[in-house]
């Protein structure tokens, strides 16, 4: 059986955290800051966590992350 290959597009946008839990960046971080307020902007900088609803996917992507 052959190996099983890495998503890189999702290997460069996805990490694991200490729990074993996927963790990923907010979109909308890009441009148009001066149409953004100062607490959405802050919001954004932080990582969230891949919701259940996608993780299965996104599993599939990482087998070996």
């Amino acid at each position: 059986m052959p190996k099983m290959k890495t998503h890189k597009g999702s290997q460069k946008r996805f990490k694991r955290t200490g729990s074993g839990k996927l963790k990923r960046s907010h979109a909308y971080t890009s441009h148009m800051f001066v149409h953004k307020s100062q607490k959405q902007k802050r919001k954004l900088r932080k990582s969230a966590l891949v919701s259940s609803g996608d993780y299965k996917r996104i599993k599939s992507m990482l087998p070996y992350k």
